[in-house]
């Protein structure tokens, strides 16, 4: 149904999300009555915003300005709709007719929550869109650490032939190895649903499950991590959580076991991480986050030979971006009846 009045909608597209995208996402806002205005947080490049990203990532909202132009002339906005960028207080100020924050991403860190929440206005995320691009990604960084594809890759790029690795007088292969996974939710799902067409045997961990159909839910970390050759991470990050995989962890896992980190870097106490692979507690890891991203040159990481690492990309894919407008419309709609 069509709203009786007129609601207005800034929407703040980016390099990631740029306005085409933004603009035919948001169509079914359009469709219902909604008036949306798209404008571009511009940068030069995309490593440029990715800075600005991570700035409000580890320092919040509050660390980083929107150029005065991007809000200009929009005090009538009731709805704002961004994904990387700042909304802060001098934000609110600026739009007092405010009642919904979207963004367009699976958290909601680069928005002032306390300040939302002290001026009425709801602040909604969007869960799940880019859920597929992290589980395929997660494959592939298990088949990378466990068949050496990437140090082979490197290994030919400077002319050696090389046949030798952490694992190399016992490479396996995925059927019929037990695949741990601690969380259950979208992601951990969907790599499980990929897994089972290697012949994978699936366990997972999550207090919060209470069982599953297809998979065997395990009572105890500890019980999963001595059973699993592969243990994968998809909890949430929460102070519960912090350091849930530690020294305690590693002593208990086989020594031919991976872990694989495409959650959050916090669910690992790096430090034992690392001790665990210099003294070969377990056989490797591949990672995708960490806690001081970019990694600084003096990373230990970068000496070690039992690692896959990339640099936190598990989520961008241009199906994810693309797709995240379209889902967010629908969950804003629902929001509003």
């Amino acid at each position: 149904m069509l709203f009786r009045s007129i609601m207005k909608c800034l929407a703040i597209a980016d390099l990631f999300i740029n306005a085409a995208m933004m603009d035919a996402g948001l169509k079914a806002l359009k469709d219902k009555g909604i008036a949306v205005e798209v404008r571009e947080w511009s940068h030069e490049s995309i490593e440029k915003l990715q800075e600005d990203n991570l700035l409000v990532e580890q320092q919040g909202s509050e660390a980083l300005a929107l150029p005065a132009a991007l809000l200009q002339g929009a005090e009538e906005t009731e709805i704002l709709i961004v994904q990387f960028a700042p909304v802060n207080a001098a934000v609110f100020d600026k739009l007092p007719k405010l009642k919904y924050v979207g963004v367009l991403r699976g958290g909601i860190e680069n928005v002032n929550q306390e300040e939302a929440k002290a001026r009425g206005i709801e602040v909604m995320n969007t869960p799940g869109r880019n859920a597929r691009s992290v589980a395929e990604f997660t494959v592939g960084m298990i088949l990378a650490e466990m068949r050496n594809i990437a140090r082979s890759h490197d290994a030919l790029r400077d002319k050696f032939w090389r046949k030798e690795s952490p694992n190399h007088r016992a490479i396996p292969e995925l059927g019929g190895k037990v695949v741990g996974l601690v969380g259950l939710g979208h992601i951990a799902q969907l790599v499980a649903g990929f897994l089972r067409g290697f012949g994978s045997e699936i366990i997972f961990y999550d207090k919060y499950v209470p069982g599953h159909e297809s998979y065997e839910k395990v009572d105890t970390l500890d019980e999963l991590v001595r059973r699993a050759d592969v243990i994968s991470l998809h909890a949430r990050m929460t102070p519960e959580t912090e350091n849930l995989i530690n020294a305690h962890h590693f002593e208990l896992m086989k020594e031919s076991a991976i872990i694989v980190n495409t959650a959050r870097s916090g669910l690992i106490n790096e430090g034992d991480l690392i001790a665990a692979l210099r003294a070969g507690k377990i056989m490797g890891a591949a990672l995708d986050t960490f806690d001081d991203e970019p990694l600084p040159d003096d990373s230990a990481f970068y000496s070690l030979n039992n690692v896959t690492i990339t640099p936190h990309i598990a989520g961008s894919t241009i199906d994810a971006f693309s797709n995240s407008p379209k889902i967010f419309s629908e969950i804003l709609l629902k929001q509003l009846g």
